[in-house]
């Protein structure tokens, strides 16, 4: 029996992820749509053959869906999310897990409360295979233990809607996930450094350097840059006692002309991650469908990763080292 699927959100990247059930993944049906915009999702239902409920509630309440994927704005995902374990229903949410630590303590007391993991959020970088091929050699000891990691989120530019802090909650959080699950360890302290601002910055402070301090005193820095006009790149070099490893070029193929040398650079993160996403729903799907719980990233680590973005947020506006403090890991995420 095919898993049947509601997505709540019909923006870009709910139309990508629905295209992407419905085309690339096997036993997965998008059968229900909802949106804040019911014309939009009527649209988007018509042309898959879904219905539209008129908003999210309705949707994870209906018994003709089995597990729900989230892609609405920020701001309403802790509804959603705590609607779904209520009614215990396998839950996909893209980041962030919800807008504050408090929201996410929230969600995590539902989740023990039901007594077993449904909630995955979607940092999908755990599911690129280059980023997986670096974490494996650097788990194999070739390099040594890992001393520092450099690493750049470069991106060609942003919506005009994009604030400040977003450099932090929607860009650099991607790292600050990222970094916690390739080296096993929580973020213990972070510093935002700010250079001279890039001329295509407006009032963006752009570019920044962020610092990060891990439990096991390996030390992470992040250059963030949303403005840079040629791609999409993400780079990454592990330093460890006894060598490196870095992520490939992200070029297919290299052209040598005239004297040149050069390769396509990824326009935007769909470019550069579009078959991570299709592994990271792949996984997700197979968990909902009765696989067992999620083993992508979940309440926790979206809690952990909002309460490093909070603190990266403070440093930024102050431009003093903040400390990260987390509560005890509950039992459920071990």
């Amino acid at each position: 029996m095919s898993l049947r699927v509601g997505v709540i959100g019909t923006g870009m990247i709910g139309r990508d992820h629905i295209r992407r059930m419905r085309t690339v993944q096997a036993g997965v049906s998008v059968v229900a749509v909802a949106d804040v915009d019911g014309e939009l999702a009527a649209r988007v239902a018509a042309g898959i053959g879904a219905v539209a409920h008129p908003d999210g509630r309705e949707l994870i309440a209906s018994p003709g869906v089995d597990a729900v994927v989230v892609c609405s704005w920020g701001g309403t995902h802790e509804e959603y999310v705590l609607a779904a374990i209520a009614a215990g229903k396998p839950v996909f949410c893209e980041k962030p897990l919800a807008t504050s630590q408090q929201a996410c303590l929230r969600i995590m007391a539902a989740e023990a409360g039901h007594g077993s993991r449904l909630v995955q959020v979607g940092y999908m970088r755990r599911y690129d295979a280059a980023y997986r091929a670096l974490k494996q050699v650097l788990d194999s000891g070739v390099i040594g233990a890992p001393l520092m990691m450099h690493c750049a989120h470069r991106n060609a530019g942003v919506p005009d809607f994009y604030q400040p802090d977003n450099i932090i909650t929607d860009t650099a959080v991607h790292e600050i996930d990222l970094v916690r699950w390739m080296f096993g360890s929580e973020i213990v302290r972070v510093r935002v450094l700010r250079p001279r601002a890039s001329r295509n910055a407006g009032e963006l402070p752009d570019p920044l350097l962020l610092v990060l301090e891990l439990a096991n005193e390996v030390l992470v820095d992040v250059e963030l840059s949303v403005n840079v006009r040629y791609g999409y790149d993400i780079r990454g070099e592990i330093l460890g006692e006894d060598g490196t490893v870095s992520l490939g070029d992200p070029g297919l193929v290299a052209v040598r002309r005239a004297g040149q040398v050069g390769g396509p650079v990824p326009a935007d993160w769909r470019d550069r991650f579009g078959a991570a996403y299709d592994v990271e729903l792949r996984d997700w799907a197979a968990s909902a469908a009765g696989s067992g719980p999620p083993d992508g990233p979940g309440a926790w680590d979206g809690y952990a990763a909002a309460v490093v973005s909070e603190a990266a947020v403070r440093a930024l506006r102050t431009g003093e080292p903040v400390t990260v403090t987390l509560v005890d890991r509950p039992k459920l995420y071990d």
